[in-house]
């Protein structure tokens, strides 16, 4: 609980007289007493839930995240209504951009009426390209609008020289979730392998492609074989295997097959004195098959990336056979969002900042800001003591892990400085318009990251998202203002729910400067070793008994779960948990913490952990969660960090015999 102190003016009495009386933070009615915290945490508390819980159909999963983004979404809505209503916005404003974007994609009519004609003239240089050379260059141009091309890239800081920005790019080329979807001999990814293709065939019939059936064939199979060279996630884990550093005259000669340098100029990453290559194996192999594989099928495999890219932007047809496929076949989602909410989408996706400012003054909560501060100070104050006392870290590892913690920084609520849209034109009746000219405003502005340092005040997110980050090139976490709200923190509730809930995300995410990946980024951002090969051998030999404990455990698909691709998460978790423990023990300074609806300080916190993973999962959407997420299935995330956690059992008695009871040797910890 925060403390104000007074001077003079107030008693003590009348200071605690005038303190608001702080709620517990969490409904019992979410809860499902019939069960017992001591053998199911996770459906102790969220039982209710669950038990009354529809997802909507518009969604492949419902849990906390999302219904607070439904939350964040009616409260943008609300914001651009208003600015709908106001007379006389100026042309160039923020206000109008945003009004008319919104507008844009609401005109289902127009969209209708242009029917394909805005994808052709891009689908016409495509079935244009001659050579190879062209073929790289269109795959390039398509990057640039990020409309297709064959790479995820992104700017990021040199890990070799921080603050200096450099293009890191990771394998792609595949449309489906995962390459096991390729892979598996399973009845259910064969079949779906066949549907896929025969969404090929559609949305190439769609689009008067004259071959649509052999095209969509051929994809398929050059998919296939691109799929084969993909690395595994478990396997793109290692920051030293995935810091691969090329000149592109050095691609050219190492990897050749692929112009490399035609492909780079039209996004500006000629202009680079080196990329960063996560998987080369996997672009070896890329450029190897570009000479062998006849380019009829990469001029198809290419407009088949570019008309799923594109559909959302254009009419229904190629609308509903986008969400068709994804959408219900691969996730079970029943519907598409609605129209309004996917109005809102875009406006965040394209004027993220122009409107996040106008969120972030009317709805980030009075007071929320200063209290996060607090138990962010506290959980940085709880990690340098548990740092210090652990028995596995060497003197010199931990001075390196002390000297890291010393630099994390926090950003809470949103930036200080906004984005300028200054030149970037939106027009209310063209929404294909709109997303290249956005693509093109976005292009430019990647182009001049390239070439000057890194903005250490651009955020990652905008404030209107529901999540929160650690940076590992800035060694910093940023919790922006729509996560400063129920269930994740309460600025009415008493503090062991928020630092059971905020407090322990703010420890999983200070906890990524050092788990398996943050170990090897040392506190400037540079790729580096810094621990023992000792300290090594025993953070593995902890974290390995996590990976068995997480694979122990069946998830009701035919699928186990992954211990070792969700390790780096599931460290997090555990130390998040044991970390706002030790924070909230701090921020109470020896004082003992009320009983509040019936449950004491600590099995508040505990419950404000469990409530801020319930969910639910449609089955077809598990199936792609358990091959392609870094994180565990929800009741496992509250579940088996509970049960290794020793104020877990203090809290709520547990005692041989109970579910959640692990002999303590048997149990794992980091922190």
């Amino acid at each position: 609980m925060r403390h104000l102190l007074f001077t003079g003016l107030l008693t003590a009495a009348a200071a605690a007289a005038a303190q608001p009386s702080l709620t517990s933070g969490f409904d019992v009615r979410t809860f499902d007493r019939s069960v017992r915290p001591q053998d199911d945490l996770y459906r102790y508390v969220n039982g209710a839930w669950l038990a009354r819980t529809e997802i909507p159909p518009d969604r492949v999963s419902y849990d906390a995240f999302a219904e607070l983004s439904d939350k964040v979404d009616v409260d943008l809505q609300r914001l651009i209504a208003g600015m709908t209503s106001a007379p006389n916005r100026r042309l160039g404003s923020d206000e109008r951009r945003i009004v008319d974007l919104y507008a844009s994609l609401m005109n289902e009519a127009r969209l209708e009426e242009l029917g394909i004609t805005p994808i052709q003239p891009e689908l016409r240089k495509i079935d244009a390209i001659r050579n190879t050379r062209e073929l790289a260059s269109e795959a390039g141009a398509l990057s640039a609008t990020a409309a297709g091309g064959p790479f995820v890239g992104t700017i990021d800081a040199d890990a070799t020289q921080p603050g200096i920005p450099i293009v890191r790019l990771a394998q792609g080329a595949t449309l489906l979730p995962d390459r096991d979807y390729y892979l598996k001999d399973d009845a259910a990814f064969v079949q779906i392998r066949a549907q896929y293709e025969q969404y090929l065939t559609h949305i190439f019939t769609l689009t008067l492609r004259p071959r649509a059936a052999e095209d969509a064939r051929a994809v398929v199979a050059l998919e296939t074989a691109l799929a084969r060279e993909q690395w595994t996630q478990a396997e793109s884990r290692n920051p030293f295997k995935t810091n691969n550093r090329f000149a592109l005259a050095r691609l050219a000669v190492e990897m050749p097959g692929f112009d490399w340098l035609a492909w780079a100029r039209p996004q500006g990453i000629d202009r680079t004195p080196a990329i960063i290559l996560m998987q080369p194996s996997f672009f070896k192999s890329f450029a190897a098959m570009v000479p062998v594989t006849p380019l009829a099928t990469w001029k198809a495999w290419l407009a088949a990336r570019y008309i799923t890219a594109t559909s959302i932007y254009l009419d229904k047809a190629l609308n509903d056979a986008r969400f068709d496929f994804f959408g219900r076949l691969l996730t079970g989602q029943e519907l598409p969002r609605v129209r309004w909410k996917r109005g809102v989408g875009l406006v965040n996706t394209y004027l993220g900042d122009a409107i996040g400012r106008l969120y972030v003054e009317k709805y980030l909560p009075s007071g929320a800001k200063p209290r996060v501060q607090k138990i962010v100070t506290n959980v940085l104050a709880a990690f340098r003591q548990a740092i210090g006392a652990i028995d596995w870290m060497s003197a010199p590892t931990r001075n390196e892990a002390l000297s890291k913690l010393s630099r994390v920084t926090a950003r809470i609520g949103g930036p200080d400085t906004w984005r300028s849209y200054s030149g970037f034109e939106i027009k209310a009746d063209d929404l294909f318009g709109n997303m290249l000219r956005a693509q093109q405003f976005e292009s430019a502005d990647r182009v001049i990251g390239i070439r000057q340092l890194g903005d250490r005040r651009e955020w990652p997110a905008t404030p209107q998202t529901p999540n929160a980050f650690y940076r590992p090139a800035m060694n910093e976490i940023v919790l922006p203002a729509a996560i400063l709200q129920p269930p994740f923190f309460d600025v009415n509730a008493d503090e062991a729910v928020n630092y059971g809930a905020i407090g322990a995300i703010i420890g999983h995410e200070i906890g990524h400067a050092f788990d398996d990946r943050g170990r090897r980024i040392d506190a400037s951002g540079t790729v580096r070793d810094w621990w023992t090969s000792q300290d090594e051998q025993r953070f593995e030999a902890r974290a390995r008994v996590l990976i068995e404990q997480f694979d122990a455990y069946n998830a009701s698909t035919d699928m186990p779960a992954y211990g070792d691709v969700t390790i780096g998460e599931n460290l997090g978790d555990l130390g998040g948990l044991a970390i706002a423990f030790r924070a909230y023990k701090l921020s109470l300074g020896g004082r003992e913490s009320p009983v509040i609806d019936g449950f004491t300080g600590d099995q508040r916190l505990f419950v404000g952990w469990a409530h801020i993973w319930h969910a639910k999962i449609r089955d077809e959407y598990r199936r792609q969660w358990l091959l392609s997420s870094p994180h565990a299935l929800p009741e496992y995330r509250v579940n088996v960090p509970a049960s290794n956690t020793p104020a877990f059992y203090e809290a709520f008695g547990v005692k041989p015999g109970d579910k959640l009871f692990r002999e303590p040797a048997k149990r794992a910890s980091l922190w």
